[in-house]
């Protein structure tokens, strides 16, 4: 099992939750409740699951893809270490990840 936190926008909640090697780290957020959309359901055509990932974790993440950089660049608040959780897959070597949830998000497929 791998344990993710989960840190809200505000800072004020911190959640732990465990996924197993190869969950998705979007399905993990939203079966814990978590304000990630995901409005393209994972096909990286939206920015809405952008996380923040803990500067001490990033680095234990496989680099992000041109195509994620590009959706990176329309996410709302974006930092040097933010990613798109949809492209996060967990494995035993990202136990304790810790990711915040940022305050903001834009759908850039509309409504």
């Amino acid at each position: 099992m791998t344990r993710v936190r989960f840190i809200s926008a505000d800072g004020g909640t911190v959640r732990e939750v465990t996924g197993r090697p190869g969950d998705r780290l979007l399905d993990l957020a939203q079966a814990d409740g978590q304000p990630l959309e995901g409005t393209c359901e994972g096909q990286m055509a939206c920015s809405t699951c952008h996380v923040i990932v803990d500067a001490d974790d990033f680095t234990r993440l496989p680099m992000a893809t041109e195509m994620e950089e590009d959706m990176l660049d329309l996410a709302a608040g974006a930092t040097r270490t933010s990613r798109l959780a949809c492209q996060i897959y967990l494995d035993s070597g990202l136990d304790s990840l810790t990711v915040r949830i940022p305050g903001e998000v834009h759908n850039m497929q509309g409504r």
